[in-house]
């Protein structure tokens, strides 16, 4: 793994202490190891757009096509201001690993820009969508690599992107994933992370701690986030029966102060505002009633004397050790991770510390498995793409609770062989150390079959 300095988010992607045990006892994979750490490819390009004055802009461009041993490159194309190699190289590593759990034939890939949508107008984005793939079609195709959306890369940029690689190639074919339904995109997918991430945790609360049942009303869950990924795993709650008591954005938390919790046209009401650009400071509505109260610059980890479940599903390192520590103190039994890498390490730590112990503990789900349901059915709409078929919402998400179910049971599996502790009844296996030693020998595997390492 690369040691440079300005790569703190690539760094803490290794998987180095989870696959000690495995490596210790399957030496030779270390080689596997050294060579899967490095991407196969790195992108980078300028792009140049006009904004609304006229004047020219510019921002970087990326892509990071990791490994494509076990398909064509597949991963998001993230538009943000702290877009930097570091970021897409860690969330490419991560992604390599995802796709490999989701069971589908999918490498790993990440790309995007340093751009930010947010008070952009339609023209100004479609002219840096436009811009941003007259160099990127050059290095993608539905063999090669099949970007998707991110943070900031939404339908209105995928359809963008996909009407700009159109014309410059001269070809319809499913090079991009996320596209509008009546050209190709798939039923559950804006859905699939948030719903997906319901799907796995079930499992996890069924086995862990089934008084806690999400269909329970007094089941409390924490969510952070409000966007896509945030709003369908709440609504997905609140469709079970489970209480949701908190939503986040950048610039606060807004908690809900009753049993109630958040109803459904609230969260489709924050669903609505983050569509045109709004935050939750906006949202006076709601936290001027005594059912939210909304909180300027916290997230909701410390904010909750009493939760159930908390599913990060913003964005990575939300998380820190302290505020593990007031999840554990305030109740909480599962941790999922809903965005990618949601935990620092030092978070992880206490949370593995927690289920080390036995009993009623925290049981911790990595992003890289608990929240693959959404690359999934990115997967599922390249196959309809190729069939130039369409599946049904009831086929799709039939799919994906089949592909979640598969996704838990094998990190479950390898996490009860591999977490590098003694077998007992009271103390659960670590999900992290499954989902990483399930998915690098998977990969590792593939590689060695086509002579990457031997």
């Amino acid at each position: 793994m690369s040691q440079l300095p300005s790569e703190p988010e690539f760094e803490q992607a290794k998987l180095t202490a989870s696959l000690i045990p495995f490596l210790k006892a399957n030496p030779s994979y270390q080689k596997a190891l050294d060579i899967v750490q490095i991407p196969e490819r790195i992108i980078q390009f300028r792009v140049v757009w006009e904004d609304d004055q006229g004047r020219p802009q510019v921002n970087r461009g990326f892509r990071v096509q990791y490994n494509s041993v076990l398909g064509p490159y597949k991963g998001g194309l993230r538009l943000h201001p702290s877009v930097n190699l570091s970021i897409l190289k860690f969330l490419g590593f991560e992604q390599t690993f995802k796709n490999a759990l989701t069971g589908l034939s999918m490498g790993g890939g990440k790309g995007g820009s340093d751009f930010d949508p947010k008070g952009k107008s339609d023209l100004e984005i479609r002219r840096f969508c436009v811009s941003f793939m007259s160099e990127l079609s050059k290095h993608i195709g539905k063999d090669v690599d099949v970007p998707a959306g991110d943070i900031g890369t939404g339908g209105r940029e995928i359809g963008f992107m996909f009407g700009a690689y159109r014309k410059l190639r001269n070809e319809f074919t499913g090079v991009l994933t996320g596209k509008g339904l009546d050209w190709g995109g798939s039923y559950i997918r804006p859905e699939a992370t948030g719903y997906g991430l319901i799907y796995y945790v079930e499992h996890m609360i069924a086995k862990s701690c089934p008084e806690y049942s999400l269909t329970n009303p007094s089941t409390l869950v924490a969510i952070s986030g409000s966007g896509n990924v945030s709003q369908y795993t709440a609504l997905k709650v609140i469709e079970l029966g489970a209480t949701v008591m908190s939503l986040s954005d950048s610039k606060g938390t807004l908690i809900a102060t009753t049993e109630a919790g958040f109803s459904k046209d609230v969260v489709e009401a924050i669903g609505e505002l983050k569509l045109k650009g709004g935050s939750l400071d906006s949202f006076k509505s709601f936290a001027d009633e005594e059912k939210y109260t909304y909180h300027p610059g916290q997230r909701p980890w410390t904010l909750l004397s009493k939760i159930h479940i908390a599913l990060p599903g913003a964005t990575q390192n939300e998380v820190s050790a302290e505020e593990a520590e007031a999840l554990v103190k305030a109740g909480v039994r599962v941790v999922a991770e809903g965005s990618n890498m949601g935990c620092t390490i030092e978070a992880i730590d206490v949370f593995e510390a927690s289920r080390k112990k036995g009993g009623a503990c925290v049981w911790y789900a990595p992003g890289k498995a608990s929240n693959c349901g959404g690359v999934a059915v990115s997967g599922l709409e390249m196959s309809q793409n190729s069939q130039r078929l369409p599946w049904t919402t009831e086929e799709v998400d039939a799919k994906l609770k089949e592909i979640m179910t598969n996704c838990y049971n094998t990190c479950l599996c390898a996490g009860e062989k591999w977490s590098g502790e003694e077998s007992s009844s009271d103390v659960l296996p670590s999900l992290l150390a499954g989902a990483n030693v399930a998915g690098f020998i998977k990969v590792a595997d593939a590689m060695k079959a086509q002579g990457d390492w031997w």
